[in-house]
C-alpha cells in the first residue's frame, strides 16, 4: 500500500507578515504616546494609566489581523461602535485619532504594501466610529 501525502498550503497572515505580536504592541504603544499628549482625545480615556487601553488595542489588532484570539477570550466580541458609543466621536476626534495612528504606523517601518493595507483598515475603522456631528 502506498502512502499518499498531501502537500499543505500555508499562507502567512497579515499578523505574521507584519512581524507578529511585537509589531502590534509597538503600534499600540506609539499610538498611545500620541494620545497621552492630545487635549481632545485624552479625556476619552478615563483611566489615569493608558496601559490598559494600550493592551486592549494591541490585543484587538493582533486578533483582527490573524494573531491570537486573546482579545475575544478576555472581552468577548469587539463591538467597537458599542464600546465607543459613550464618547463624542466627531470629525475632529476622527482626524486627531488618525493623525496619531498614521504616525504610529509610520514608526513601524513596514513594507509599503503592508503599511497601505493597515492604514486602509484604520481609516475605515476611524470613519465607522464617528457618532456625532461636529
Amino acid at each position: 500500500m502506498t502512502e499518499i501525502r498531501r502537500g499543505t498550503f500555508s499562507e502567512e497572515t497579515f499578523f505574521e507578515q507584519a512581524g507578529g505580536e511585537p509589531t502590534f504592541r509597538r503600534l499600540a504603544h506609539l499610538f498611545y504616546q500620541g494620545i497621552a499628549e492630545d487635549e481632545l482625545l485624552r479625556p476619552m480615556y478615563p483611566e489615569e494609566d493608558l496601559g490598559p487601553a494600550e493592551e486592549r488595542m494591541a490585543l484587538f489588532l493582533m486578533q483582527y489581523w490573524g494573531g491570537p484570539r486573546t482579545y475575544s477570550e478576555q472581552r468577548g466580541h469587539p463591538r467597537l461602535r458599542m464600546r465607543h458609543a459613550p464618547f463624542k466621536v466627531d470629525k475632529a476626534a476622527h482626524d486627531a485619532w488618525l493623525t496619531h495612528m498614521r504616525a504610529a504606523v509610520a514608526g513601524l517601518e513596514l513594507p509599503a504594501e503592508l503599511e497601505t493595507q493597515l492604514l486602509d483598515y484604520l481609516t475605515y475603522a476611524a470613519a465607522s466610529m464617528i457618532n456625532t456631528e461636529g
